[in-house]
Formats: structure tokens, C-alpha cells, sequence
């Protein structure tokens, strides 16, 4: 077992990436470039305050995983470091995480793949994870273990440094009970989280589903009723500890991103991209991960369909369509690329004219003003995922919109859309109700569209990013003392 305050750090978050990225120089030096996210954006101050630490996997392949760096300072902040080796990239993040866990947690779109060695490169990888944070806590430390891939951290945690306050969260949707439990580690999942003092969720239904399992899969009792931000928690009974499992809807830095709407660069660039795009009447606008959970073939053959049936006008309607590559060794992920960029060709095959394509599809990252002043340019964002946690891109579009211009077509099937009700809300399965919404988004009055969008903004300016990550920890702070000694 590892020495109690193993480390100088109040407060920890693990994480499966480092904040920074590793680079290696043609000369051989190391250099650190920052990749600031959201999460980071809202944790950082925190970090400073409390001696704070990061644990996560810097990004490159290094098959000497046995070696512990020391952590790397930077910007104030202390970095532990985890290795990953080729084959626990392959087997642990592209095998277990991203083709097993990723669609079981995502109803089962894709079917995932239970194999045996990812699950025993999962256990080793994280108890890797779980070493690292018992070195770098301090004596009665809390630490925040984030997301699916390090599901088994928290007990592990627990057993090496019990005077720890733990706490996690899930970013991505918590299954139903049916499709959890054809996971043939389930148990050991369910027991992983429950090493945690707060299990945090983004939606009620999650935390009911995992207090349901938590029953069913290891025998304790639990507490159940709604288990919300501003309602009571749902507790699980251990035999020494209570664990508390609660729902906390991450958010964006709205007002960051309000500001950043309301420059003046941004916004002659969003008059700019309406030029290069012909000045047409309407501007759809997708932007997502190239991910078969975010419902970009939903969209496309919506449109397709509109122009068909000429309820969309192909001389004065656009669609752009945004998509960051994402996990292009995983063979899904190559079928989808495929089938859009299939699909697209169809629809400009059909419909546009020589140098004036109807869907402009760009497969590359979009540097981060570059995308609000698309936000900006645009007149309806399609925001279609078949399942998603949350989706900041629509919170994102909302908090860029201070003049009230725009409109949001969001999936039902999002964590956002039960706080985003005047979206123009939609079932991405019902094709007929995703063209519905699209047309009413794309014919609304001045008056209707600012009326929606003030509501939206209302919710998205209020709950910020900020006030997600005080919620969640003051939550966890009000746990003590669960099993510390």
C-alpha cells in the first residue's frame, strides 16, 4: 500500500489526457503545447488555489511505461504524467473505451466488442491511473477522477489511499439497465465507480440507472427518488460508507463565449464566410466530431430531402457541415467517414452548380475563432445526435448569439435538450419531424427566433461552466467524512 500523503497536492483531477499535449522537437527536446478545454477552462482556477495537480496521458506513444516521470510544472500547475504504450492505446482507449464502452454507453448504435485482453489492459491502465494520484495527493486530499475510460479508478483509489475524498463523473450518457448488463464486466464496473464518496452524472435518469445497478449487481441497498443538482441525492449503502450519486448538466464558459460573439473581428469574419459561401438567404450549420452517435447522416439526408421536395431552395440555401476527425483507426469510425462524404457527394452531385456547392463539408479542426464566426454566420444550427451526454456545441452556438439571430434544431436524445426547451426540439430516428423542424427553423419570424433565443441564452448564460464544476464539488465536500480516517 502507498504511503498516506504520498504527495503535497490537495486537490487532483485524473483524467485520460494531460491538459498539454507532448510534443517531440526534430532536435529530440520535449516541448508542451496547452489544449485548453472546457474542463480545463473551469478547473484551473481551483487548481491553483488548492495546490492543485493533473494526472492523464500526455498524448504519445512511449513503450517504456514502467519509467515514473517526475510531474512537469507548468503555468503553475503540476502534470503527472502517465505512459501508454502502442499496445495500450490499441487495447485500453481504441479496444475497451472506444469500441466497447463507447457504444454500449451510446444505446448500442454500433455493437460493441467484448474481448477479454482490452478488459485486462483496461484494469491494468487504470490501476496505473489509480498509482499516479495516490503519489500525488497530499494527506486527506480530494480527488476528481473524470469519464468511462477510468471507471476503475475509484475503488482502486480508495484501497491504496482510504484517507482520500473521491469523487467522479461521467461525460458521456449512463446506459439503460438492459444494455448495461450485457457487459461481461459489469460488476466489476459498478463496483469501480462505487469507490467514489459522489458519483456524478449529467441526467437524473443516469444516476437512477447506476443506483438500480448498484443494487442488482453487488447487493447494497440504496436511497432512491429524484437525484438532481437541486434536489436530494440518491445514496448507496456500503457496509462502512455511504456513496451519494447525484446529477450536475456540464456547461460551457458562456460568457466567454458571449464576448467572443460580440467581437469585432469575429463578426467581420462571419460577414466574410457568408460572402465566400455566396450570400445565400439561410445557412444550415453542422459542427460535431466524425462520430456515428452525433446523427450527421440525419441531416444530410433531411436536406437532401428538402430540396428534393423543394421546401428548401437550393440557389439560396447552404449547409455547411464541420467535422473533426475522430478515432480513424477504429474501423467504425472509417465506414462512417466513407458514408458521409458519400453522402455529400450525392447531394452536391444533385443540386449545386459549377463553384456553387449546397453542402460544403470541411473534415479538419477549425481554430476556435474561426468556429465562433461561424456560429455567428449561420441561421440554424442542426444539432441531431441519435445519443449524447450532453453537447456543449449547442450550449456553444446559444452563448455566441447576443444578437438573437440563429436558430437551434437539438436532438431530444441530448443531455442539453432538457434545458434547452425552446429548441426547436426533435426525435433524430423520425425523418419526417427532423425536415418539420428544420423548415419551421428555417421560415421563423424575426419575432419568434429572437423570443427562442433569448429563452436559450437566459439558461446557458446562467449555468456556466463554473458554477457545474462548484456544484459538483461542494457536493462532494459536503460528503465528508466517507470512510477517511
Amino acid at each position: 500500500m502507498a504511503p498516506k500523503g504520498g504527495g503535497d497536492s490537495d486537490f487532483v483531477v485524473v483524467a485520460n489526457r494531460l491538459p498539454v499535449d507532448q510534443e517531440r522537437l526534430p532536435d529530440g527536446t520535449v516541448n508542451w503545447k496547452r489544449s485548453p478545454g472546457g474542463l480545463v477552462t473551469a478547473l484551473e482556477p481551483l487548481l491553483r488555489k488548492r495546490r492543485g495537480a493533473w494526472i492523464g496521458w500526455p498524448g504519445v506513444v512511449d513503450d517504456d511505461v514502467a519509467q515514473q516521470d517526475a510531474p512537469i510544472a507548468q503555468d503553475d500547475l503540476q502534470l503527472y504524467p502517465v505512459r501508454l504504450s502502442a499496445a495500450d492505446v490499441a487495447q485500453y482507449y481504441e479496444g475497451f473505451s472506444n469500441a466497447t464502452l463507447w457504444p454500449l454507453y451510446h444505446d448500442v448504435i454500433v455493437k460493441p466488442a467484448y474481448h477479454r485482453e482490452w478488459w485486462e489492459r483496461y484494469v491494468d491502465v487504470n490501476r496505473r491511473f489509480a498509482e499516479a494520484a495516490s503519489r500525488a495527493a497530499a494527506q486527506g486530499g480530494t480527488v476528481w477522477v473524470q469519464d468511462y475510460q477510468l471507471q476503475l479508478v475509484p475503488k482502486m483509489l480508495r484501497e491504496l489511499r482510504p484517507d482520500l475524498t473521491i469523487g467522479f463523473f461521467l461525460h458521456i450518457p449512463f446506459p439503460p439497465v438492459e444494455l448495461f448488463m450485457q457487459l461481461p464486466w459489469r460488476t466489476e464496473i459498478i463496483e469501480g465507480l462505487l469507490g467514489a464518496d459522489l458519483v456524478g452524472f449529467h441526467l437524473a435518469g443516469g444516476a437512477q440507472n447506476f443506483l438500480i445497478l448498484s443494487r442488482r449487481l453487488v447487493g447494497v441497498e440504496t436511497s432512491r427518488g429524484a437525484v438532481g443538482v437541486r434536489s436530494r441525492f440518491g445514496e448507496v449503502q456500503l457496509d462502512d460508507r455511504k456513496v451519494r450519486v447525484g446529477a450536475f448538466p456540464i456547461s460551457i464558459d458562456s460568457s466567454e463565449l458571449d464576448r467572443a460573439g460580440r467581437d469585432r473581428n469575429i463578426r467581420r469574419r462571419a460577414r466574410e464566410i457568408r460572402a465566400e459561401l455566396g450570400n445565400p438567404r439561410k445557412i444550415l450549420l453542422g459542427v460535431d466530431r466524425l462520430d456515428y452517435t452525433k446523427g450527421i447522416d440525419v441531416r444530410l439526408k433531411a436536406f437532401n430531402e428538402l430540396l428534393d421536395e423543394g421546401r428548401a431552395k437550393r440557389d439560396d440555401t447552404v449547409l455547411v457541415q464541420l467535422a473533426t476527425p475522430s478515432r480513424e483507426r477504429v474501423e467504425s469510425y472509417q465506414i462512417l467517414r466513407n458514408d458521409i462524404e458519400r453522402q455529400v457527394g450525392h447531394i452536391n452531385g444533385e443540386y449545386a452548380e459549377v463553384g456553387h456547392p449546397v453542402v460544403h463539408y470541411l473534415h479538419r479542426p477549425v481554430p476556435r475563432d474561426e468556429l465562433v464566426a461561424y456560429f455567428v454566420a449561420s441561421d440554424v444550427m442542426l444539432v441531431t445526435p441519435l445519443r449524447d451526454g450532453m453537447n456543449l456545441v449547442a450550449k456553444e452556438y446559444v452563448a455566441c448569439r447576443g444578437d438573437l439571430g440563429g436558430a437551434l434544431v437539438l436532438s431530444e436524445f441530448t443531455g442539453a435538450a432538457a434545458e434547452l426547451r425552446q429548441a426547436y426540439q426533435v426525435n433524430p430516428h423520425d425523418l419526417e419531424g427532423v425536415k418539420d423542424a428544420i423548415e419551421a427553423a428555417l421560415t421563423q419570424s424575426d419575432e419568434e427566433g429572437r423570443r427562442r433565443m433569448r429563452a436559450l441564452r437566459r439558461q446557458v448564460l446562467a449555468h456556466d461552466v463554473d458554477r457545474w464544476a462548484r456544484a459538483f464539488l461542494d457536493a462532494l465536500a459536503d460528503g465528508r467524512p466517507n470512510g477517511s480516517d
